[in-house]
This record gives structure tokens, sequence and C-alpha cells, in this order.
């Protein structure tokens, strides 16, 4: 698959806004854990599917823009 270079830069930019919210919701996971956990630690399982979503969307377009930009 063939990209021109402003596809690419789109992906890129795509690709970085994907591992702020990765970043995010890894960050919301750590404050919950480390502020709330005996209080609220039923939320866990939510958080915790929340931020490998995120992590896993980053992931796959991530390896796009590696396969992209090495063709």
């Amino acid at each position: 698959m063939t990209m021109s270079p402003e596809e690419i830069a789109e992906l890129e930019k795509l690709v970085n806004k994907l591992k702020f919210r990765a970043s995010q919701k890894a960050s919301d996971l750590h404050d919950l854990i480390e502020d709330r956990l005996l209080t609220d630690f039923e939320e866990i399982p939510a958080y915790a599917e929340a931020t490998y979503a995120a992590c896993h969307e980053w992931s796959e377009k991530h390896k796009e823009l590696l396969k992209v930009k090495s063709a």
C-alpha cells in the first residue's frame, strides 16, 4: 500500500494522538491505584480495559505506520 507524504503525515498525527490517549488512560489507572485503591478497587477492571484498548489501538496504527514508512 503506497501512501502520499500527506497521508503518512496524517497517520503520524493519528499515531501520536493515540499514544497520548493511551498515556492518559494509563495515568488514570495509576491514579486510581495510587489514590483510591481501597475505596474504588471495583473500578480497576474498567480502567484496565480502557487502558488496554487504547494501547492496542495505538499499537495497531503504529505497526501500520512502520510498515508504510519501510515500504
